[in-house]
């Protein structure tokens, strides 16, 4: 048994923070200031904790690291955390944002602020412990868990249409999940355990490989979102809150990305050939039709949501290209979209704090009034669009080559998604930010102040620091990568001795 370490010590502390939240008394405006100063320090504090698991991570490594085993439930299930290369990087992401969804909330929520932050830093919780699991049950748990804050911000304080979509969200990730607890059960009773390292290694049945795919994939299909199930995003998006829409596009759509490298692609190989054709049409699918879906969009929130659609095509799509080029470019794509499209919201929540409307039209010339918000939305609406330099650009170019190494057609038909992706964020950009100053209410607009800043340039930094420079992150990526694909290979090959030998 290894004793508590730093990975229970970033699932512990933001709980204690939550817990102290709620210890603060009443509800006036030093209340309320201190709920916000308290959640900005926990959320500090677990991103430096964070950094320091980082720091004791190598890269050179493929097996999971920073282990702790815990007794749990009578020793059939064990509370078991570690992380590897894939989830290491999405646990820094999801620290890393998490200070930004605060900083954004800091006026923009005015009633039951205690309770959002709490909700908040609860989410934050269950995020890391879905990229640390490392028992399926374990998984599992904190994979449902997450929906029930997020589900509470949505519904308490989103937009008009809250109670709707926040219903929405739920029903549709819970009756996906479902069927992956049915593949849980069945797991252990063909393994006789949960331990994901253990089951790593085990080798499924070739037709149970099938039902098991079919049923995580319901899952995890509904998480990213892939088309055609994706319809629950863009209504989240435009109901929930700023800091919501972030860590939902940053974090919550990675979890299914996350699902299908930790155990879809590993755990079931034959199952993953069989079906990768058909995640190759959805994942095609998913790019061209929502990006002429977010061409046709009025609202801001809403464009950006069908944009996220259409570039978790790309990851889906380098995963199951089964290559090293593929692989390594749909999690770089999960890191990079966390930071640009979070950014993306924080930039529709700047102006819509100010005008409280997110349609487009309601907006226009505003660089001649914000000069520093549109040099800020433009480097996020270049990245974006996969403009090189930016972080955007290696990810997305990386799917595309192991989508060429994996079958031409798909490659060719997924690089018309850039082209579209450049259509609608320039379109969106042109309109919002240039043009003629003629509308009265935005006259006095103001330009971002010293808070937003602070928030913006961490962002911009690092979009163009690992546009240039990508190796931190690609290298953390290769050496599960190559273990992956050994796996992989040496699954298949079995099957094929094993064939010949019965023909």
């Amino acid at each position: 048994m290894l004793g508590f370490g730093i990975l229970s010590g970033l699932l512990i502390l933001p709980l204690v923070g939550a817990a102290f939240i709620l210890l603060l008394r009443g509800d006036s405006e030093a209340a309320r200031s201190n709920a916000r100063w308290a959640a900005l320090a926990t959320t500090v504090v677990t991103f430096l904790l964070s950094l320091v698991a980082w720091g004791r991570f190598d890269t050179a490594s493929s097996s999971f690291q920073l282990v702790e085993s815990h007794t749990w439930l009578a020793e059939t299930i064990r509370f078991k955390l570690g992380v590897d290369g894939f989830s290491m990087p999405l646990i820094l992401l999801t620290t890393f944002l998490m200070p930004f969804c605060i900083l954004a909330s800091w006026e923009s929520i005015e009633h039951r602020v205690k309770e959002y932050f709490v909700a908040f830093l609860v989410l934050e919780t269950t995020m890391i412990g879905v990229f640390s699991a490392l028992d399926l049950v374990l998984f599992y748990l904190f994979f449902e868990a997450g929906l029930i804050p997020m589900f509470l911000i949505i519904g308490i304080w989103g937009g008009k249409r809250r109670i709707y979509a926040s219903f929405k969200f739920f029903l549709y990730t819970l009756l996906g999940s479902v069927l992956m607890l049915l593949a849980i059960m069945a797991m252990y009773w063909t393994a006789g355990t949960t331990d994901i390292p253990t089951l790593l290694a085990y080798d499924f049945p070739a037709n149970l490989q099938t039902w098991l795919w079919l049923a995580f994939f319901a899952s995890f299909a509904v998480k990213m979102p892939m088309w055609p199930v994706h319809t629950w995003l863009p209504d989240a998006h435009v109901e929930a809150p700023t800091a919501g829409s972030v860590i939902l596009a940053g974090v919550l759509l990675k979890m299914g990305g996350y699902g299908f490298i930790r155990v879809s692609l590993p755990m079931f190989p034959e199952a993953s050939v069989y079906f990768a054709p058909l995640v190759f049409a959805l994942s095609v699918i998913a790019i061209i039709y929502t990006s002429l879906v977010a061409l046709m969009q009025e609202d801001m929130k809403k464009l950006i949501a069908y944009s996220s659609v259409s570039h978790m095509g790309f990851v889906t799509m380098g995963l199951f290209s089964m290559n090293p080029q593929g692989i390594q470019g749909a999690m770089f794509t999960m890191i990079s979209h966390g930071l640009v499209s979070g950014a993306l919201f924080l930039c529709v929540g700047v102006i819509y704090d100010r005008m409280h409307t997110r349609e487009i039209r309601a907006y226009g010339g505003l660089v001649n009034r914000m000069p520093l918000y549109a040099v800020v939305f433009l480097i996020f609406t270049m990245a974006n669009v996969g403009l090189p330099g930016t972080s955007s650009f290696v990810g997305e170019f990386l799917s595309l080559m192991g989508a060429f190494r994996a079958n031409t057609w798909v490659s060719f038909l997924a690089t018309t998604g850039v082209i579209l992706s450049a259509a609608y964020a320039l379109w969106l950009y042109r309109r919002v930010v240039y043009g003629v100053l003629d509308k009265p209410s935005l006259q006095g607009i103001t330009d971002l102040n010293r808070r937003e800043i602070i928030t913006f340039a961490p962002l911009v930094l690092l979009v163009i620091y690992y546009g240039v420079h990508p190796g931190p992150i690609l290298d953390a990526f290769a050496a599960p990568t190559d273990a992956l694909l050994r796996g992989y290979e040496a699954a298949l090959q079995t099957v094929k001795t094993a064939a010949v030998a019965a023909h």
